[in-house]
């Protein structure tokens, strides 16, 4: 097939490859999918020429729109002067970028930033630089988190999928139970989720260095706590002096109608951890904290890529287009239509048991007589919802949660044409 000048092999022939040169531990969506061969702020497109609206954003990342011209020509301009030298040579944009997170961007006094490639890598960090810090070696967790695939944040990780190493330490990491239940109401979950908290610290309060969480769950399916839980988490967890590491990694550059989701909750945590949409595609990643946490972090350390001049002044001209265009305020407020059609759907059709989220980070979840069904339902709206030109993600424990984290350019005629589409398809399977 052709497509803008380009020879594409179509997706038959990708997923041969794929199967033929990749690990059998990767998988895609779609019984029938599309090879996706370009995209344009908002919209994707396939091998065929196909237009898809994007309500993923590649799972979170892509939050100022694909190939977004004001980001991406300051990519090229750096990447046609200076790629690499890597942390033991000066440059400019990392320094820079580093500023800039501190003077305006980061909540309260976190100052500090270490550049690495990933999410996973910046978990990685904060969680060793909590041990350095307090010199304790455990940890608290949310369980259904996800915090990564490297060896420390798999330890931390709570959702069963994604435990995959058979050699994880058992005793490093304590979990609790996170506020949610889908047979409690929220109130009752949260405060089990603290008194659990409350008999771990009492046990072994002064053997753990830090709880690492999310502000917003997004792989446990998109989970928002109440208004108070962080301030009563963090104040337990300072009578121990237990540091609280915040993910960002999802939930961080303004998706949910603050910069940071844990902003949502009127504190600060000890480090911040961000990556994704900070380089809107563009491999970055970053833990920050205060100067007197950094003091405690002496020991040689260095990230070969982490802050290269191309990611740096990528992620530059990433928070110079989100305040620019308002991107912040317009989360909170285009997002809140997007979630209050979602709400509306919830009421027209029982197939949808709960929405949840802030901002343009939603989720719905699909529930069947059963977990397998709830799973299967949720694949076939995927694949509808694909075949009326709309991308839509999933997550959640049992895979049954649509996961809504489009651009957060996205123009509101669309959010309403995917509702509308949304409500087709239900309303078809509703007579199935």
């Amino acid at each position: 097939m052709k497509h803008e000048g380009h020879t594409h092999i179509g997706p038959e022939a990708v997923v041969a490859k794929r199967r033929r040169y990749g690990y059998p531990c990767t998988a895609h969506f779609y019984s029938e999918p599309p090879q996706i061969v370009s995209g344009k702020l908002h919209n994707l497109y396939g091998h065929d020429g196909k237009a898809y609206v994007d309500f993923f954003s590649g799972v979170s990342v892509v939050a100022c729109g694909h190939c977004n011209e004001a980001i991406t020509a300051r990519t090229i301009e750096q990447l046609q002067t200076l790629q690499h030298t890597s942390t033991i040579y000066l440059t400019q944009p990392m320094v820079d970028l580093a500023e800039r997170l501190a003077n305006g961007v980061l909540p309260g006094n976190l100052k500090r930033t270490f550049f690495v490639n990933s999410g996973s890598e910046a978990n990685e960090g904060a969680l060793l630089a909590a041990r350095l810090h307090t010199k304790r070696r455990s940890f608290l967790a949310l369980e259904y988190g996800l915090h990564g695939r490297t060896f420390l944040t798999m330890n931390v990780t709570g959702i069963p999928m994604w435990r995959t190493d058979d050699f994880l330490d058992q005793e490093v990491t304590t979990f609790i139970p996170r506020p949610y239940d889908p047979v409690m109401d929220q109130e009752a979950a949260s405060r089990r989720s603290l008194d659990a908290l409350a008999n771990v610290l009492a046990e072994k309060g002064d053997t753990i260095a830090a709880m690492i969480v999310e502000p917003i769950q997004g792989n446990g399916g998109m989970i928002v706590p109440p208004d108070w839980y962080f301030r009563e988490l963090k104040a337990m967890l300072e009578e121990h002096g237990i540091l609280l590491i915040a993910d960002e990694i999802q939930t961080g550059c303004g998706r949910t109608g603050r910069m940071f989701a844990i902003e949502h909750y009127g504190i600060v945590p000890d480090i911040l951890t961000m990556a994704k949409a900070l380089g809107n595609g563009v491999p970055i990643g970053a833990f920050c904290t205060t100067d007197e946490i950094a003091a405690s972090l002496i020991r040689p350390s260095a990230s070969t890529f982490g802050g290269n001049p191309v990611s740096s002044a990528t992620a530059l001209a990433v928070l110079d287009y989100i305040e620019q265009e308002g991107l912040v305020e317009r989360s909170l407020r285009v997002g809140g239509r997007l979630i209050e059609g979602l709400r509306e759907l919830q009421g027209r059709y029982g197939l949808i048991a709960d929405v949840r989220g802030k901002g343009f980070m939603a989720g719905a979840e699909i529930r069947g007589a059963t977990d397998e069904e709830s799973a299967a339902w949720t694949d076939i709206i995927l694949e509808r919802m694909k075949d009326e030109g709309f991308i839509i993600g999933k997550n959640g424990v049992g895979r049954n949660v649509l996961a809504f984290q489009p651009a957060m350019i996205i123009p509101e005629e669309e959010i309403e044409a995917m509702l509308r589409a949304l409500d087709q398809v239900l309303a078809g399977l509703s007579q199935s």
